[in-house]
């Protein structure tokens, strides 16, 4: 069976405004462009994944229900401003300083550690060299690199940020690619790899 590519995307300040632990419909607002990135993409032939932490679960400020109900109102308001269906949300619960002992475990799916990736992968058989890591977050970064994937970091987010608690944050590893948003980085993903050298930033 052919393998199939993917474009994996954070959530929270790649396709919606990062408000700093979202917990409400009325916070979400689609960043600029990111409608018509993922039309471009889909029409590609990559599928769509969202790959985010949800501390929010481990802070107890807000169940996994929580999330997962606002994963899917996301992802209808995405399908109806792009037409196109973000084929699955995965989502880390757990923080190594969780405030609910039970979210407070060492584990493989929280990002830098690329678990949610290789779960999506094995999942929908798909090519994780042939696939893109967009997010605006070293730890985004630091995932896709560990999965095997190209990496874009974008500045419509957390990117000047300190790098989340983890113990497993390999701060050497650096984006594939530099974009200004979601949008710009999809001309990234759209072009042939074989003709678009990795290390090329764009900040225009």
């Amino acid at each position: 069976m052919i393998r199939q590519k993917a474009v994996f995307l954070d959530r929270d300040g790649v396709l919606i405004k990062d408000v700093n632990l979202l917990t409400r419909r009325d916070q979400v607002c689609v960043c600029r462009g990111a409608p018509e990135a993922l039309k471009a993409l889909h029409a590609s032939g990559y599928l769509l994944f969202v790959i985010s932490n949800q501390s929010i679960v481990a802070r107890g400020l807000a169940t996994e229900q929580d999330v997962e109900e606002l994963n899917s109102f996301i992802g209808e308001l995405l399908l109806e401003k792009s037409g196109c269906k973000i084929e699955r949300f995965y989502y880390c619960p757990h923080h190594p300083e969780a405030t609910l002992p039970q979210y407070r475990i060492k584990c493989e799916c929280r990002k830098p550690r690329p678990g949610m990736l290789l779960h999506a992968a094995k999942e929908y058989n798909l090519d994780l060299s042939a696939s893109f890591m967009v997010g605006d977050r070293i730890s985004d970064i630091v995932a896709g690199h560990k999965a095997g994937c190209t990496t874009i970091l974008v500045k419509t987010g957390m990117h000047q940020a300190k790098p989340i608690v983890s113990d497993d944050m390999d701060l050497t590893v650096k984006p594939d690619f530099i974009c200004t948003d979601l949008y710009e980085s999809s001309r990234i993903m759209l072009e042939d790899r074989n003709s678009s050298p990795k290390a090329q930033y764009l900040t225009g």
